[in-house]
């Protein structure tokens, strides 16, 4: 892979600065309600017995990675490429695993050395990523660990469950310098279904599929004491279904529009607020400066959550339109949108404001802002 340059860019606030401040539009994270959500699931994992892997996706911070790791009862966590586990890497995480499958000699050599570095694992569903992975395994001097992932639903990636499955594990099992470390089974698809009933329908049934290819592998005479994935919408059920080991919830930690209308989530609160200020108004509508470049829309628009008695109109690249029928808003104030959806909103800032009883608090770089190969 290419050398990767760092950017610098500057924060929308100091340290000790009052909330009010903070510049805008800023990623503004509420550390009360942050630490009540780490706390939180760190008490569901143990009380259903299984090993917390948050997915870093969500936020890219390998503050607040570290943070989850040593005080929200996280093993590691998850991330999806290789450039985003190496720069988390080089801030400190050492225990990774790469939740997506990689194809490309540059990925696939840098998958190696990083292999060499820190505790890490990568999934597959083709014969064909299990032969890139030995020969840079090989090349590199390392041993790789490799899960299978299945298609449990989402008909994403994975490969199907059942003899599919076991053979892509007895293949890994026979590849030089690889080491076949259990299943990957993660629907995604049911994290967002809203109703409790049909959501936990559907679990069942992608349930029947991870705990019949994991027999069945173990009946091939492999080890599969691991199972993980689930999310956010489906941690309580895969968690405690006796078939997952391990569970991958990565929006707990700031919520957002989409999973809020998730029921059953868990009683996790939104603390964190993409903060943007009016810009201009007029008869019935006001506009901030928060636009698709502030907040991701692929699940909607941002709700405002703050002050109340406004809403959010149409986004443009740079600016937001609030509609304001009361004229509740006037120029220079402040808005708290709750974006649709959380990770890709998070991709789209440098830093994370942290505040607590007003006052700015912490300042985090989004680590691995960018960091899409």
């Amino acid at each position: 892979m290419p050398d990767i340059l760092p950017h610098v860019v500057a924060a929308p606030a100091r340290i000790g600065d009052p909330a009010a401040m903070v510049d805008t539009p800023a990623l503004v994270i509420d550390l009360d309600v942050f630490d009540a959500n780490i706390a939180r699931m760190k008490a569901y994992a143990a009380q259903m017995g299984v090993a917390l892997r948050p997915h870093a996706k969500t936020h890219k911070s390998a503050d607040i990675a570290l943070l989850q790791m040593q005080q929200g009862g996280a093993v590691g966590v998850c991330c999806q490429k290789v450039s985003e586990a190496v720069a988390l890497a080089d801030a400190g995480v050492t225990d990774i695993l790469i939740a997506n499958e990689v194809v490309g000699p540059a990925k696939v050599a840098a998958l190696a050395a990083l292999a060499g570095r820190i505790k890490l694992a990568v999934c597959a569903d083709h014969p064909v990523q299990v032969a890139a992975y030995s020969a840079a395994a090989v090349q590199a001097g390392v041993t790789l660990d490799v899960l299978v992932e299945i298609d449990c639903g989402s008909h994403r990636c994975g490969v199907q469950p059942g003899q599919p499955a076991v053979d892509l594990a007895l293949a890994i099992d026979a590849a030089p310098n690889l080491h076949f470390a259990g299943l990957q089974s993660y629907f995604g698809r049911a994290q967002h279904i809203y109703d409790a009933a049909e959501r936990r329908a559907a679990l069942e049934v992608s349930l029947k599929l991870t705990a019949d290819t994991r027999d069945a592998i173990r009946a091939a005479g492999l080890t599969c004491d691991r199972v993980t994935g689930a999310g956010t919408g489906t941690y309580g059920v895969e968690g405690a279904s006796g078939v997952y080991t391990e569970i991958q919830p990565g929006s707990y930690v700031f919520m957002d529009a989409d999973y809020n209308r998730v029921a059953e989530t868990g009683g996790f609160a939104q603390s964190l607020h993409v903060v943007a200020t009016v810009l201009s108004t007029s008869p019935g509508q006001a506009v901030c400066d928060a636009g698709l470049k502030a907040s991701a829309t692929d699940c909607g628009p941002p709700q405002i959550a703050w002050p109340k008695g406004v809403t959010c109109g149409t986004l443009s690249d740079e600016h937001g339109n609030v509609v304001d029928p009361d004229a509740i808003l006037q120029i220079g104030d402040r808005v708290g949108l709750i974006p649709g959806h959380i990770d890709p909103t998070c991709n789209l800032h440098d830093w994370y404001v942290g505040v607590r009883g007003g006052v700015v608090e912490t300042l985090w770089p989004v680590t691995a802002r960018g960091r899409l190969f």
